[in-house]
């Protein structure tokens, strides 16, 4: 038996998964595969190090020291072949902190930014929060899995785009792009002075056949052009921990942003979202080696299971992360009945796909980093709502 089929009891945590269905969909009693944590616990020396830090019972105001920014570099190079140095880090809180504080340090108020719908939605959010114009150039499904359209890409940087958000690995489609596809998007960003943001907090969970590389390890010139946002958070579970790293090699650009995070009023992480983080990526790396293995094993499940039960169904072919997204066209149903056939007769929380920009009609995205117990009951209750 692995340690990830261990069933636990979320309820009563504040678990915005299990606790919050009423609120974002209408009903409390509704099996949860939507938003993106794991129902697993992190590595044992993460939950060993918090409470060491915890019994020690002082919280005073804490740094961020250099072991961490330590563990951090030793990580990227170890996993992604990619040499950052400490002084190019920053810290925010999330991912979607540091992709609206750049977009308040790059970008004024009516400036366009790019982005590849279908995609992860807070990038649609925090562009209009900000008073800023989303321009998209959609993605292709293609042979079941995502391409881009560099026609439409360029002619969407001719529009003056300052930002690209390019999400990488892809969610919710699970492409992990190519180094091609990469030097691609990095040269015309360059061509059309528009600079990158690489959401890359995928990027450890990506299936062994397949290798992320960070966009900004492709060449010292684009490394300059590039701000990289990266996370333990849903490699090893702790988002709730809020600690995130921003990596910008460019010095101008770097105390830009910093100078932002400063207005913002922000200080430091958390004292164990430090911890956390440092202990996540020192002594984490058998236990995502296993978690990538049970996880692969859910996908092929969830692949046969569809086949054999919900044929006009299909799964696009993920690379990386541990969600699904599901083509359910071929139901010929609209978005509404997907959904209320879902909730009603399944009481299956997934998350709607047309939340996630053109592209995503038709389609809605599946949590499987949880038991096999609990995706198989999942899945059955898919098959009830719409076999």
């Amino acid at each position: 038996m692995s340690i990830f089929d261990e069933q636990i009891d979320r309820y009563n945590t504040a678990s915005v998964k299990w606790e919050a269905t009423k609120d974002v969909f209408g009903e409390a009693d509704l099996w949860p595969m939507w938003v993106a944590d794991m129902d697993f616990r992190p590595p044992e020396a993460v939950m060993e190090a918090i409470k060491k830090r915890a019994e020690h019972g002082v919280y005073g105001y804490t740094y961020i020291p250099a072991s961490t920014k330590q563990a951090i570099e030793q990580w990227a190079l170890k996993r992604h072949g990619w040499k950052i140095e400490s002084s190019s880090m920053l810290f925010c809180s999330g991912v979607v902190q540091a992709i609206s504080t750049a977009i308040q340090t790059f970008t004024e108020e009516g400036d366009r930014v790019l982005v590849q719908s279908p995609v992860y939605t807070p990038f649609f959010d925090m562009i209009e929060n900000n008073k800023r114009i989303v321009v998209n150039a959609q993605l292709i499904l293609k042979g079941n899995q995502y391409r881009i359209d560099f026609a439409a890409f360029e002619d969407a940087l001719k529009q003056g785009c300052k930002l690209f958000l390019l999400c990488s690995p892809h969610n919710p489609g699970g492409r992990v792009w190519t180094k091609a596809e990469l030097a691609k998007i990095g040269e015309l960003c360059l061509k059309y002075n528009c600079l990158i943001l690489s959401d890359e907090i995928h990027s450890d969970l990506v299936y062994k056949a397949y290798k992320h590389t960070p966009i900004a390890s492709l060449s010292n010139e684009l490394a300059e052009n590039v701000i990289t946002c990266i996370a333990p958070s849903k490699t090893f579970n702790i988002a709730g921990l809020q600690a995130s790293v921003t990596i910008i090699k460019n010095k101008e650009k770097r105390e830009r942003f910093e100078q932002t995070i400063r207005r913002q009023g922000f200080f430091s992480l958390n004292t164990f979202g430090i911890i956390a983080m440092e202990a996540a990526y020192r002594e984490g790396e058998a236990w995502l080696e296993d978690l990538l293995d049970y996880i692969q094993s859910n996908k092929e499940i969830a692949v046969n299971f569809l086949q054999d039960n919900l044929p006009k169904i299909t799964c696009v072919d993920s690379e990386g992360t541990y969600l699904l997204w599901l083509d359910c066209r071929g139901l010929g149903l609209s978005d509404e009945e997907l959904r209320r056939l879902l909730i009603q007769k399944g009481q299956l929380a997934l998350e709607p796909g047309a939340k996630y920009g053109p592209g995503g009609e038709g389609f809605v995205r599946m949590n499987i980093a949880c038991p096999k117990d609990h995706l198989i009951e999942g899945l059955n209750r898919l098959k009830t709502a719409l076999g």
